[in-house]
């Protein structure tokens, strides 16, 4: 790896010399596995948060369906829209330069075939501004991803927990924690990657079998409650700051509670309309004293019918 690709050192607010480090792209983040380096990955949802998220060297945005519940408060991501994707995507790439962007295919987008799902990971690079797709599942979406990868669209695979069949899998359960699950697991991720996916997402599986997918696959996984032996991590942006109420996965580490913060900020405000001190002097505008009086001198005068 070149030092094109070290994490810029300053982070946009002060200290340092700002670095522009350039784009990553598919094959760096590939290249990162060979090379030993580990791959981080973290959900954005609009520009400002992208931007922040760029500023801190994160390698890959991804702009997931996990929306559905941190931003548009659904209980699942299974009524997430292409529109909905699509419009948070692009506003995404408006504020991120540097990570790769990945978008998150929909539930509804590519399960009725190839057809779709060029139609719909197309949208994603045309509208949205993404560099690849990111799709759920095992071999029974191999066709699609393989149709993706030959009409030039970079896939990353996403197995075990896959959020989209929640209703199916019981809820959001660990998986692969049998012996027969794990090979079905170990299977479907050697299938997705003889098909052309660049990276897959391990999610809520035992640390033992991502460690041995890991080992298995040439291309770099990226886990989210699977243990410290895969070649990358993801949370959501949700989670790590602390914005999503009480609730917190197991596998998720809390870094801030920002949305603690928010709250006793918004506090503030409330208490200082409610008291009169807010607007004050230093935040009001004011117009000369002669216009003032030209205006008063105005409104003495009686209204021209």
């Amino acid at each position: 790896m070149t030092e094109q690709l070290e994490r810029p050192h300053d982070t946009g607010y002060g200290g340092g010399a700002p670095t522009l480090p350039r784009k990553l792209t598919v094959p760096d983040v590939v290249a990162m596995k060979r090379d030993g380096r580990r791959i981080t990955m973290m959900t954005a949802y609009d520009a400002a948060f992208a931007r922040l998220v760029d500023r801190a060297g994160i390698d890959v945005l991804l702009v997931g369906d996990s929306a559905g519940m941190v931003v548009l408060g659904y209980p699942t991501t299974v009524p997430v829209t292409m529109d909905d994707m699509v419009r948070m995507a692009a506003a995404v790439a408006r504020g991120a330069s540097r990570p790769l962007l990945v978008g998150d295919m929909p539930f509804g987008s590519y399960q009725t075939g190839p057809q779709d799902a060029l139609r719909g990971a197309a949208r994603f690079l045309k509208e949205g501004g993404m560099d690849a797709v990111k799709l759920e599942g095992g071999r029974e979406t191999v066709e699609s991803v393989r149709a993706l990868v030959d009409n030039g669209i970079s896939v990353m695979a996403h197995v075990g927990l896959t959020p989209q069949r929640v209703a199916q899998l019981g809820g959001f359960k660990t998986q692969a924690k049998t012996s027969r699950a794990a090979r079905r697991l170990i299977d479907d991720a050697l299938a997705l990657e003889d098909a052309g996916a660049f990276s897959i997402v391990l999610e809520s599986i035992p640390a033992p079998v991502a460690e041995i997918v890991t080992e298995r696959l040439a291309i770099p996984t990226i886990g989210i409650g699977a243990g410290p032996s895969c070649d990358g991590q993801v949370l959501v942006l949700h989670d790590v700051l602390g914005l999503f109420g009480d609730f917190k996965p197991k596998f998720a580490k809390r870094y801030a509670d920002i949305g603690g913060a928010v709250v006793e900020a918004l506090r503030a405000f409330d208490a200082d309309v409610r008291s009169g001190a807010f607007p004050d002097a230093e935040h009001a505008f004011t117009m000369k004293e002669s216009e003032l009086d030209a205006l008063r001198r105005n409104l003495a005068r009686p209204r021209a019918v």
